[in-house]
């Protein structure tokens, strides 16, 4: 066995044994979500439930979710406008929660990776919510009568890329 007495290599086997114990770590890491702020707040803040009480032809403004009801959920803190709507998205969260845990859909289904949102652009798809980065990405979404393919596309590298 080589004898390692110079600097770099002692640093290069140092970086190997940390990469080595921190490679379990990162493949156990929950799926990401979307956080617009270095505070860990989801979506902008906005309330996910209240998306589904919106009417979407003329399209709603997101509505703001309020300091003090807030649900940490996968590693974030939701807000929310009431407590009643709090209380439904804890009982639930996956039925609340937007698609791709708020990532932006459009991003996904063209292969471009996870782009955070901020929730002011959004659609729902049968009872799920979709957010998207811009208003561009939204409109590409709706313009089409079926968004079953694009769905597919983004689910896809959603799998991919959220492990």
């Amino acid at each position: 066995m080589k004898k390692i007495n110079n600097t770099c290599d002692w640093l290069a086997v140092v970086m190997l044994m940390l990469a080595a114990m921190l490679l379990p770590v990162s493949t156990l890491a929950a799926e990401p979500v979307s956080k617009s702020s270095f505070r860990g707040i989801a979506i902008g803040g906005h309330d996910s439930v209240e998306y589904h009480n919106l009417t979407t032809e003329p399209h709603a403004s997101a509505v703001a979710g309020k300091k003090s009801f807030v649900v940490k959920w996968k590693g974030a803190k939701w807000r929310f406008l009431s407590q009643a709507s709090a209380d439904a998205f804890s009982a639930n969260p996956e039925k609340y929660s937007p698609a791709y845990n708020g990532f932006c859909a459009n991003a996904l289904s063209l292969g471009k990776g996870l782009l955070k949102t901020d929730g002011t652009h959004w659609e729902i798809f049968g009872d799920k919510l979709y957010l998207f980065y811009a208003a561009a990405g939204r409109e590409r979404w709706v313009a089409v009568d079926d968004q079953a393919e694009f769905i597919a596309s983004a689910d896809a590298a959603w799998v991919k890329l959220s492990q």
